[in-house]
Parts: structure tokens; sequence; C-alpha cells
């Protein structure tokens, strides 16, 4: 049975008051979530430990990071290892995003670097895909999409990509108040699977849990959720509100 996962991603956004009450807000709701069902908060990195204390005996609530850096340790100034993210006590980090991709120039050879590195030392990657609107228009979205994940996940052993979670998000949504719609969520969710399928064969393709990134709000979290091959959603600013963010926690099927 796939991961049914509602994921937060309050990207850099948040005083430590805020985050705190924010977190609190959620910690106080009670979710009747199913065996299969998580809930992931992807916080900046100083309220990891905050968001760790806060959480951390919530059933079914997992902390994660947004990004880490592809090297082990060294002088790195201002970058964060998946040592440290371990130390923590994080279980899940976000990479490849399309804002790291477009502001940060990280490319599919070093999300793909970071992805086998946080497999490694036991964290679960959340990897980001999904293209631009004029790649959409020119209807090139499906190569495109296959290009990130075939450059970013085929060199993985078959154990490791069983870890992976991948989220696709379109970029011409994100944060624009546009959505795919329903059908275009599936059929490229369903589109991502088959890719998995083809290299790794129909037990890890049918497993593998993907979300939709992309303005989802309580408003069309139910719609989305329930396309067969969408598990779930990778949440922008919709996770900022604990009550909008409930919502999106109970549409999850």
């Amino acid at each position: 049975m796939r991961r049914k996962i509602a994921a937060a991603n309050w990207k850099m956004n948040c005083t430590l008051q805020e985050a705190e009450d924010l977190l609190k807000a959620l910690n106080e709701k009670n979710f009747n979530l199913k065996d299969n069902q998580q809930v992931i908060i992807a916080v900046p990195f100083p309220y990891l430990l905050t968001a760790k204390q806060i959480l951390g005996d919530k059933p079914s609530f997992y902390v994660a990071a947004q990004n880490c850096y592809n090297k082990v340790c060294g002088a790195y100034t201002g970058e964060v290892s998946v040592a440290m993210l371990t130390s923590c006590g994080v279980t899940h980090v976000i990479l490849g995003h399309s804002e790291r991709r477009e502001y940060f120039n990280e490319t599919n050879k070093t999300v793909g670097q970071k992805v086998e590195l946080v497999i490694e030392n036991g964290i679960t990657p959340i990897f980001c895909c999904g293209e631009e609107l004029s790649i959409r228009e020119s209807d090139a979205h499906n190569r495109f999409v296959d290009s990130q994940i075939r450059e970013g996940l085929f060199h993985l052993s078959p154990d490791a990509m069983s870890k992976v979670i991948i989220a696709y998000e379109p970029i011409w949504a994100i944060g624009t108040g546009k959505t795919a719609t329903a059908d275009q969520a599936q059929e490229m969710h369903a589109h991502i699977r088959n890719i998995i399928r083809g290299k790794y064969g129909n037990e890890i393709a049918d497993n593998l849990t993907i979300l939709y990134g992309g303005s989802v709000k309580g408003s069309n979290a139910v719609e989305l959720f329930s396309e067969p091959d969408v598990d779930g959603g990778l949440v922008g600013g919709a996770s900022l509100k604990a009550d909008e963010f409930e919502i999106i926690i109970n549409s999850l099927r």
C-alpha cells in the first residue's frame, strides 16, 4: 500500500515566534490518519530542532529539511550537511525543488548526488521535478520530466529507489494561483510511474509515492488527491495556515 502524504514546504517564511505558533497549532489538532498516511513539515534550517521538540511525539508527523549540500563535510561556508540533519533527527529532505534549480543553478547531476548521499545516511529524499510553462506549451513536458528523473535517479540501486518520494511540481503553477487540472496532474503522475516502471519494475513503481506540488489548497485537495496516481501534495503557501493545512491533511485518501 502506497504512502499518502501531505507535505508542507514553508520555504523562507516565518520568524521563530511565528514558526512556534504554527507548529503548536498543528500539534493541538487531532487527526485520524490511517496507517499509510503521513504528514511531513519542511521548515527552514533554524527551526528544525524546534519542530522536532513540538511535533516529536505526534503520530505520523515527520520533520524535514528543505535542502542539503552534496558534500559530506568540509570548508563550505553556509552549507548544511546530511550528517547535521541526521544529528537533528530529521527524517526527510526536499531535493531539487524548482526554486533551487532556477535560483541556485542546481543541475540534475547535483540533485542526483544529494539523493544518493541522503539515502546512504538514512534520510528519505523528496525528489522534485517539473516543467516551466514554455515547455508545457511546446508539448515537451513529458520528455523534460523524463530527463530529470533519468539523470537524477537512475543511478540508484532498486533498494535505494524504493526509498524515494517524488514530487511533481509544474513550475507554472507554483505560487501563481494556477493549478494543473486533476486530469493534467494524473497524466503526468502516471507518466512518472511508468518511467520508474520501465527501469525498476512493477513492484517499485506501484509502491512509489508521487506528490503533486503547485498551488495545492483546501479547496482543490480532494479533487487532486482522488486521482489514482496522485498520492498527496507538496504544499507551499497553504501550509502556512494551520486551518487550511488541516483541510489538506484531511483530504488524503
